[in-house]
């Protein structure tokens, strides 16, 4: 085994779009980083997540928007070329390779190890290679942890023993499996159930609760609810399993009802935890696993050299907030390199309100679902004065053109006392592109007397906007 050593300014653990964008932005401040990585250049969101899973969904979405307008209905003479789709995915994904990131990387003047990287006392990391042999990579002002989360699966019973499927098999699959199980309605859950379905696997979804996508307003849920038992999902709520076995190639889950569940696969989408219980946290005083504590700055409180970006946190597990929080993080970095005082007031939570009040999130599924900010649920948990509003989408005239027989829901969540929104979701075809307008509306504390001066284009979807304020003036 040999070591050597090299020093830079910041030196960043995991290479995914959140470590990326906190190397970058130091580097543009002046600084040297490197970026350790142990995995492929990316992370998950370029391989494992956001992107395959959503090429997964996106050739069924086409063909339901086609079918959904007549006259263009009757060029749709077959079926999904499910091995095309496939395909189509692998070339998102470069086919698993990282070369293109790692020539992006280098472009930027980023330095690259490979390797697993541990912290190794104050601003020290240990990385060791494939080979065998050590690096230790020495942080003149930071280290970034950055290494992101994983699936967490659930204490049942013998389910680690069936070599359960996580996201990353869920979305790198070669082919479909004849049955597939799910377990878990959130996010993930309902969109692999949504695709696997629609590319030729019977799915059986169980969910514990008694609705899908539990932290949406119920109504997302239940739509989401009807849509994939339309398509043949075997929607399970209230179910609880609490065993796990294998019999022959079958997985066997056995429920909480004493019932058994058969399949060929088993995805477990069940929720996240952080990637740090192997990164020598202990090392600095700071207990090994579970989620970082962080300040405004994402800077780790006690360890004022160490911060903590992205899902590792805990803040929002969301590829986009991981790289809000890597603009913030690095900004803090290069501003406190040069010898400056960071404002934490720009990052205050009553500025900075991504994290905690309006953070963006869609749902891919048939129909889409796009919210941010509180449901009216977290509304009434925090005692804030507030009405619901709700419009059908469907009785839009963009909504009529955008497809036949349109259905969809826009609800509104408005402080009533201030005059603005708290949240929005948008349930139906097509909303996704809706969101950001929401997001801006929410972020903003825009008055509702000044959103009603935002006139929405005719005929789009859009006009759903102005539905929803002449309905909340009445």
């Amino acid at each position: 085994m040999t070591t050597a050593e090299q020093t830079y300014d910041v030196v960043v653990l995991g290479a995914g779009s959140t470590g990326e964008n906190v190397a970058d932005i130091a580097v543009r401040g002046g600084l040297s980083a490197v970026l350790v990585e142990s995995e492929l250049v990316g992370g998950e969101c370029s391989y494992w997540a956001c992107m395959p899973s959503k090429t997964l969904l996106r050739g069924s979405e086409a063909l339901a928007a086609a079918r959904a307008v007549s006259g263009a209905a009757a060029a749709v003479t077959g079926e999904q070329d499910v091995a095309a789709t496939l395909a189509r995915r692998d070339g998102f994904t470069s086919h698993w390779d990282d070369a293109s990131q790692v020539s992006w990387v280098e472009g930027a003047g980023i330095a690259l190890v490979r390797g697993h990287g541990r912290l190794a006392g104050e601003k020290r990391v240990v990385v060791t290679r494939a080979d065998g042999s050590e690096l230790v990579l020495v942080a003149r002002h930071a280290v970034a942890v950055c290494t992101g989360s994983r699936a967490a699966l659930p204490p049942v019973d013998g389910l680690p023993d069936v070599q359960p499927w996580t996201p990353r098999e869920a979305t790198s699959a070669k082919e479909a499996p004849r049955r597939l199980l799910v377990l878990g309605g959130g996010y993930v859950g309902c969109e692999m159930a949504t695709a696997w379905q629609q590319l030729g696997s019977a799915v059986t979804l169980l969910q514990h609760g008694q609705q899908l996508l539990p932290h949406l307003e119920p109504a997302a849920g239940q739509a989401v609810e009807a849509s994939l038992r339309a398509l043949g999902v075997d929607v399970q709520l209230g179910t609880g399993v609490t065993a796990a076995r294998r019999d022959g190639d079958e997985v066997v889950l056995v429920c909480d009802s004493g019932d058994e569940v058969r399949g060929d696969e088993v995805l477990v989408a069940a929720g996240r935890e952080a990637n740090s219980d192997d990164i020598g946290l202990d090392t600095v005083g700071l207990e090994p696993g579970g989620y970082l504590e962080v300040d405004e700055s994402l800077q780790v409180p006690g360890v004022p050299w160490l911060y903590g970006v992205g899902d590792v946190n805990g803040r929002q597990l969301l590829t986009h907030m991981g790289k809000y929080q890597a603009r913030q993080a690095g900004h803090a970095i290069v501003t406190r390199a040069r010898g400056e005082q960071v404002d934490l007031a720009d990052w205050s939570p009553s500025v900075a309100t991504a994290d905690r009040l309006a953070t963006p999130s869609v749902v891919f599924t048939d129909p889409q679902v796009g919210a941010v900010g509180l449901t009216s649920a977290q509304a009434a948990e925090q005692g804030l004065p507030h009405r619901v509003v709700e419009y059908p989408i469907g009785d839009v005239a963009g909504a009529s053109v955008f497809a036949d027989g349109y259905t969809g829901t826009a609800i509104a969540v408005v402080d009533t006392e201030r005059e603005v929104l708290l949240g929005v979701t948008f349930i139906g075809p097509g909303v996704a592109e809706l969101l950001h307008s929401a997001t801006i509306a929410v972020v903003g504390e825009v008055p509702i007397s000044r959103l009603w001066h935002a006139v929405p284009s005719y005929p789009t979807i859009s006009e759903v906007w102005l539905r929803l304020l002449e309905t909340y003036r009445g």
